[in-house]
């Protein structure tokens, strides 16, 4: 059971439904970028250079891409820049310094609900459109853990659950402690919390067997 969730989250499987998403957002992305007249300086807050690769944007004239995470990593290409930095406090970067700024799963990942305001008014604050991918709150199946309603639980249970099982993408972790910093580590949004975070925004909803998984909001 364990192995079929992963199969089926598993970016790296043609066949997973992780990649029939992935693979609609990017059409999604694509259409909103093509909506917008060139050139365009692009911030991927938390991205990869390979992820760009693939929407083949390796070199692309008219389009600058600058990567943020939490520290700097080599770019093979001219158009592609990397830098580091916090997603909260995006200090190094003016007012409107992008045209779109880019995030995919990061949102649910830089703290509390109040780190979470503060990334989401930076990234309306330095890009003049953004386009936000994060997991749905109350999709059934957590999707970084891959277990039906991880997210629900008292923090002392997911630490049991971590502590004794293999869940998703993370081993048994007989360190409590880590534990804990790992079940803290994600806080996944409910839509009225997007519409809080980002007011003037469309919000997409990614649908699996008729349920949201996943919003994009953008601008």
């Amino acid at each position: 059971m364990v192995r079929a969730l992963t199969n089926l989250a598993d970016f790296r499987r043609d066949e997973s439904v992780a990649i029939k998403l992935r693979l609609r957002r990017i059409a999604l992305l694509k259409s909103f970028l093509s909506s917008l007249n060139k050139p365009l300086k692009i911030l991927d807050v938390g991205g990869t250079e390979i992820f760009w690769e693939r929407m083949g944007f390796a070199g692309a004239e008219g389009i600058e891409i600058t990567i943020l995470n939490l520290s700097e990593e080599k770019v093979h290409h001219p158009n592609f820049r990397s830098v580091s930095g916090d997603a909260r406090n995006m200090f190094q970067f003016c007012d409107g310094a992008f045209d779109v700024v880019f995030s995919n799963s990061v949102l649910e990942h830089v703290g509390s609900y109040e780190d979470q305001k503060r990334m989401a008014m930076e990234v309306q604050r330095v890009g003049k459109h953004f386009f936000v991918q994060t997991p749905n709150y109350y999709f059934p199946l957590e999707p970084h853990f891959l277990f039906p309603f991880f997210q629900f639980f008292p923090l002392w249970l997911k630490v049991f659950l971590l502590g004794h099982f293999n869940l998703g993408w993370y081993r048994k972790i007989s360190d409590e402690r880590e534990a804990i910093k790992i079940a803290n580590s994600v806080r996944l949004l409910k839509e009225t919390e997007l519409r809080e975070l980002f007011p003037d925004a469309t919000i997409h909803r990614e649908k699996f067997c008729g349920l949201t998984i996943c919003f994009i909001v953008y601008k």
